[in-house]
């Protein structure tokens, strides 16, 4: 069971690496057209609300792509056009809902089982079904027990795993959706140095500095 539970952790952890390396490094720029007289008297006004408006008209609603999101898996996804990331997200839900299945029924067999092979169950006899044909006869009940439980459990964990697959599609296309409107003006870069220095007690050390560069 844990190495299941680790399985599905790294696939969680999977989609969620994709989600953050695919958002933009920088949100796009908006900048306003000026006028030839006005660059060369050096006056731009900043940007009206009108402007941004303007441009976002063109950016998907996150609202609304969430919404989508929410109604299709996916959905979102398309709406702000990462249409690879729609076979990433059905392909963890598909698979995680497949062997939900498979888990539900081993879980269904073994419970049959058990009560139709323990002795002090002679009441509830078939009572969830016949005993499948490769469970011999002989087992051991403790065991069937055991096996029973662990199916149940797995099945369940698949469950949160589904749950949270679907969540973490809808807070994909929110949040992209959500950056592509930022409004950044200036380019930034960042350059660290690393040189020798002396510290408080004159002693030889190191110093870092970090500067922030604008373009």
């Amino acid at each position: 069971m844990r190495n299941w539970i680790g399985c599905s952790s790294l696939s969680i952890l999977f989609l969620s690496i994709t989600i953050l390396v695919s958002f933009p490094s920088q949100a796009r720029s908006q900048f306003r057209t000026h006028s030839a007289q006005e660059r060369a008297l050096g006056k731009l006004e900043p940007s009206s609300p009108q402007d941004t408006t303007d441009t976002n008209e063109k950016l998907p609603n996150p609202k609304s792509v969430m919404h989508k999101s929410m109604i299709i898996p996916g959905w979102g996804q398309i709406v702000n056009k990462q249409a690879w990331k729609v076979p990433l997200v059905y392909g963890l839900l598909g698979g995680l809902t497949y062997y939900s299945i498979y888990l539900d029924k081993k879980y269904h067999d073994y419970r049959a089982a058990y009560y139709n092979l323990n002795p002090e169950q002679k009441g509830q006899a078939l009572l969830f079904g016949p005993t499948p044909s490769y469970i011999p006869e002989n087992a051991n009940i403790q065991q069937l027990k055991t096996i029973r439980n662990t199916y149940r459990n797995r099945r369940d964990m698949v469950y949160i795993g589904i749950a949270l697959a679907y969540g973490l599609n809808i807070i994909d296309a929110y949040v992209y959706a959500n950056m592509r409107s930022f409004d950044v003006s200036k380019d930034l870069s960042m350059r660290a140095r690393i040189q020798p220095g002396v510290t408080g007690q004159a002693a030889p050390g190191m110093t870092l500095s970090i500067d922030f560069i604008t373009r």
